[in-house]
């Protein structure tokens, strides 16, 4: 069975951390509906992490700062830069590009520890 942190990791690698590049990077030239799946990613997940907050704020969980992370950094700017699409300023670009290069860095530095629990040394 594969570890759910693993798959959420990877998912950052592939996926989020690629697209909040390549919006930061491209700004204004970007596709009208790009902007729309942002608005549509930061409305779910200010009300995931919202939710995952409130819970492990009751569990006081150590792991409560990812998700006030996403809804207090990501989610806001997502759809700030959702809501504004074309007419979105340069620093929340710039922010954007910073969210992405610090997701890419630290979900694959995640990747590759958590890989290494996979191997098994050999045996001599």
């Amino acid at each position: 069975m594969i570890d759910k942190f693993l798959l959420i990791a990877v998912f950052h690698v592939v996926v989020v951390a690629p697209l909040l590049l390549w919006v930061g990077f491209n700004r204004a030239a970007t596709p009208d509906w790009i902007y729309n799946i942002m608005f549509g990613m930061g409305i779910i997940v200010l009300i995931y992490h919202g939710y995952k907050s409130a819970a492990r704020w009751l569990a006081a969980s150590p792991a409560l700062w990812i998700n006030l992370i996403h809804v207090a950094l990501i989610a806001p700017l997502l759809l700030w830069i959702g809501y504004y699409a074309k007419k979105t300023e340069r620093p929340a670009y710039d922010m954007l590009l910073l969210l992405g290069f610090g997701a890419f860095g630290y979900h694959l530095y995640k990747v590759v520890i958590m890989s290494q629990t996979f191997v098994k040394p050999l045996e001599v």
